[in-house]
């Protein structure tokens, strides 16, 4: 018996700012409806935690960090289109 392999993403925002919010709605439904059980989300607001951003990389908010199952994938934006952000994180839906 395998265990499925859990998705892991850090979602970065800017407080409380119209993209940041649109972009945790896109990614909490596309994880819902494609990755049901299957997800993990750690949200790193930047205005709180801004040297961590620094650190990793992050300029420009929102940005979507895939961490897991490799290779690390970033997607900048608020995720609007999720045929798209599937394809660009290498994830594929799960059958229906």
């Amino acid at each position: 018996m395998t265990v499925p392999t859990k998705v892991r993403f850090q979602l970065y925002i800017a407080g409380d700012a119209q993209n940041s919010i649109q972009s945790l709605a896109n990614l909490t439904t596309l994880c819902k409806q494609n990755l049901p059980g299957q997800y993990e989300i750690e949200i790193v607001d930047v205005f709180r935690e801004p040297k961590r951003a620094l650190e990793d990389g992050i300029f420009m908010t929102p940005t979507l960090v895939k961490l897991s199952p490799s290779p690390v994938r970033r997607i900048v934006g608020t995720l609007s289109q999720p045929s798209l952000v599937l394809q660009a994180l290498g994830l594929q839906a799960l059958p229906a």
